[in-house]
């Protein structure tokens, strides 16, 4: 992911004008990423060290999307719908 795209997301799904960390933020970038990945394996599917990868990234997205769920459900259910990630 290059960095005008990470900007990018930052600046969508920021809380206030300095927020550079916020969780929203994070599940959004891994978003990306994960999608990115997704397509390389798709066609790439024999990449072990990708998919191990890819694991880790879903993993650390459940976790925060945990985090958030039990902090503040509200934005929570913004952020799920925003992204398309649940039903």
């Amino acid at each position: 992911m290059d960095k005008e795209t990470k900007q990018g997301i930052m600046g969508n799904y920021r809380l206030h004008d300095k927020d550079s960390g916020s969780t929203e933020i994070q599940v959004a970038v891994l978003t990306e990423r994960v999608k990115e990945l997704t397509n390389h394996m798709a066609g790439h599917s024999h990449d072990f060290g990708a998919q191990r990868g890819l694991l880790k990234l879903v993993g650390h997205r459940r976790r925060l999307l945990s985090y958030l769920s039990r902090e503040d459900i509200g934005r929570y259910n913004k952020l799920i719908s925003r992204l398309g990630l649940r039903k």
